[in-house]
């Protein structure tokens, strides 16, 4: 058994959280994120993924800083596994990104806007890592049903689907919590990512904004609607955040809101 199927199984048999800053902003930072959130996991006897970008390619502004790049970015996230032991998960945009993100990586990620992205999809499912993928803003939870299948199709059902929150409007998301139930359906571990869900795309026109003080009573909602993992954008010094600062959780605040979502999650369920 491989890091990622021993990876997957876990995910199956109880809660646990992505979390990280959005994008590799520095090493160092990257580091102080990762080892505060190693002692959650040995704390809490949780399982945590640290979750950061290479690249983020889907910007709003020309200007904005994406990440230090694929290779770079893949020799921060190897030093953070080794010094951590944290598994990591990481975006990719193109399918030639797919099998050397894989050599690293514990999990690919298929960014919202990417999640019809055929020869993406198929490439990340070829690397034989868990494949999680981000339902887009703009696709119903059914939608999601063929991008399931065309991982599948390679051999490997390792998948996670995520729960972002769909348009409403200009500038908007909302989240409908009836998405949880619908995903479960396809037979794998479903996500809610709570920071990208109180974000507001492109709210201050050369980038976007966000909502955080939301955070916590969303999260609590999906733990209560049932998902398995909460995917949590976190930052030591949200307001300096070099991407998605408006919708980060605070570092220092993530043990009290985790506290309350293990609560929940701990609540007896109904079968």
């Amino acid at each position: 058994m491989n890091d990622s199927q021993e990876l997957y199984q876990r995910s199956q048999s109880g809660p646990f959280l992505i979390a990280g800053p959005c994008v590799l902003e520095s090493l160092e930072l990257a580091l102080e994120v990762a080892n505060f959130l190693a002692e959650i996991a040995r704390r809490e006897q949780l399982l945590v993924i640290f979750k950061s970008s290479f690249d983020k390619a889907n910007r709003s502004s020309l200007e904005s800083f994406r990440g230090p790049g694929l290779e770079q970015g893949l020799e921060w996230l190897a030093r953070i596994k080794q010094e951590t032991g944290l598994p990591v998960i990481t975006d990719i945009h193109e399918p030639r990104q797919a099998e050397v993100a894989g050599k690293v990586a514990d999990v690919l990620q298929i960014p919202a806007f990417l999640c019809r992205q055929t020869d993406l999809l198929l490439a990340a499912g070829e690397t034989g890592r868990v494949v999680n993928i981000k339902k887009g803003q703009f696709v119903a939870p059914w939608d999601l049903r063929p991008a399931v299948a065309k991982v599948r199709s390679t051999g490997n059902s390792m998948i996670w689907l995520t729960e972002r929150g769909s348009s409403f409007g200009y500038n908007n998301l909302v989240v409908d919590y009836r998405s949880f139930p619908l995903l479960e359906q396809y037979g794998h571990p479903v996500i809610f990512d709570a920071t990208h869900s109180v974000q507001l795309p492109g709210g201050k026109g050369h980038a976007s904004d966000g909502q955080r003080e939301f955070v916590p009573v969303l999260a609590k909602a999906a733990v209560a609607a049932g998902c398995a993992g909460v995917f949590l954008e976190v930052h030591p010094r949200p307001e300096q955040a070099l991407c998605d600062g408006p919708n980060s959780w605070p570092l220092d605040k993530l043990p009290a809101l985790l506290t309350d979502l293990l609560n929940i999650w701990r609540l007896p369920r109904d079968s």
